[in-house]
């Protein structure tokens, strides 16, 4: 089992900057990648950004390139998602979640899941 709880959320201007963070326990070292996502309002949940926690290999969508920076923390068990330059666009709810098996960009991919931290991005 692994546990995972987002943090870092909330309601930021456009331009702004959020970090969100993603706490993991539990058999962590069963998983190799961690994934974020997204899912606005009405809409399909879409993959952000992922990395692989032994070697730091970062993936990004091309909607996150060059805005959002992917990192983790290994002592902590910790990932985190740098977002700056955010656009309103950017508003949904974000999920991190730990990758079982398949292309790390399908979130069927993935097994555990956070409950989810709302980004509301004002115009």
């Amino acid at each position: 089992q692994v546990q995972l709880v987002e943090s870092g959320g909330g309601l930021v201007q456009a331009g702004g900057s959020l970090r969100l963070s993603c706490a993991a326990s539990g058999r962590t070292f069963s998983r190799s990648f961690m994934g974020w996502f997204r899912q606005p309002s009405g809409k399909e949940r879409e993959f952000v950004a992922a990395i692989v926690w032994s070697s730091g290999q970062t993936y990004y969508a091309d909607s996150a390139l060059g805005r959002f920076t992917i990192t983790r923390d290994n002592a902590k068990n910790t990932g985190y998602l740098q977002m700056n330059s955010l656009k309103p666009e950017d508003t949904a709810i974000y999920y991190c979640a730990t990758h079982r098996d398949g292309s790390i960009y399908y979130r069927t991919s993935y097994d555990y899941w956070g409950q989810g931290t709302q980004v509301t991005v004002s115009s």
